[in-house]
């Protein structure tokens, strides 16, 4: 599982279960939130049409992912590809569906060294490849020879949606 580095101008990471271990349990967190266990969360939450019923949901799913990224440590997987990226002093980025807040919290817990960082606050989020066009804009790099890393189907749907490259970790 390695990165061809002369195909690739940038790498993109995803976050939890790419560069840091994380324990949410989504199939509690969907049960709590009465959210179908097929349905993404997000949609899920912004499908409610109660106002207070969206701001109490959007504040659970913030609460777990606070205290799940007290406990995120980096995965050596992660760790090893940033390390590579950087002796090949290629651009990174971090794209993750994660709130700003437990994403800074976890970066900072960790010395994760790298500043581009797109949250679901940011920009819509995945499988929806607008953050991933983004940080190839941002670097004017082609989004063919970005590498966008990842664990999860929608990691996978939103590199192929912005015609990236992607690893599966």
């Amino acid at each position: 599982m390695g990165i061809n580095f002369s195909e690739v101008d940038g790498v993109i990471f995803d976050l939890d279960g790419t560069l840091v271990a994380s324990s949410l349990d989504f199939r509690a967190i969907k049960t709590h939130l009465q959210c179908p266990l097929e349905q993404d969360i997000l949609i899920h939450i912004d499908s409610l049409t109660d106002p207070h019923q969206q701001q109490l949901a959007h504040q659970y799913i913030l609460d777990q992912e606070l205290a799940d990224a007290q406990q995120a440590r980096w995965l050596s997987r992660g760790q090893q590809l940033v390390a590579e990226a950087t002796q090949h002093n290629l651009p990174m980025a971090i794209v993750t569906r994660n709130s700003i807040a437990a994403t800074q919290l976890k970066i900072s817990n960790n010395q994760i060294p790298i500043s581009l960082v797109i949250t679901r606050e940011d920009a819509p989020p995945k499988p929806d490849p607008t953050a991933l066009l983004s940080v190839a804009n941002q670097w004017q790099i082609p989004a063919s020879r970005c590498l966008y890393v990842g664990d999860f189907i929608y990691d996978q749907q939103a590199a192929q949606r912005a015609g990236m490259q992607f690893l599966m970790v």
